[in-house]
């Protein structure tokens, strides 16, 4: 059962947290967030912030915290073929309390209707904190273009 290898990004000035499902295969072997070159999750981030498009994984953890962005995944353990979200069983959360005690988080943010599901289904009992749907930014939401999602996560995150 593959386990959660990536360490939550935020520190004492992140607002807003972001939260997956779990991590992809690519994501798991390089040991960060959204490591497929297919996501574009750091192309709608770095159009939404207005920002360039960080490259390696230490440019990735700079942008986020000089955006006040936390980021980590519902998920801590799972059953999961591959990288597909509609895989996932026998479901370990994620405890978010150390980012929720130790930052002032405004908004939380789903990447996507999995980790949102599994906020809902998992975390929301512990932590009471609304969660906002984001459409994802996986390569298999086939049916946002990159535009698309700029412009859905624009209008929906808070910064």
């Amino acid at each position: 059962m593959p386990v959660h290898n990536i360490k939550p990004v935020y520190d004492e000035n992140s607002k807003i947290l972001i939260l997956g499902s779990f991590p992809s295969v690519k994501s798991r072997e390089q040991q960060f967030f959204y490591g497929h070159k297919q996501n574009r999750f750091w192309k709608v981030l770095a159009a939404v912030m207005e920002d360039a498009l960080p490259e390696t994984i230490e440019e990735k953890k700079a942008f986020l915290l000089r955006h006040h962005i936390a980021v980590w995944d519902v998920i801590e353990s799972c059953t999961i073929t591959g990288s597909s979200d509609s895989s996932i069983r026998d479901v370990v959360v994620n405890d978010l309390s150390c980012i929720l005690q130790s930052a002032d988080i405004s908004h939380i943010y789903a990447n996507g209707g999995k980790s949102y599901e599994l906020y809902l289904k998992y975390t929301y009992p512990v932590t009471k904190r609304e969660i906002i749907k984001l459409p994802s930014t996986s390569p298999a939401n086939a049916g946002y273009s990159l535009e698309r999602l700029v412009q859905e996560w624009r209008n929906n995150i808070i910064h």
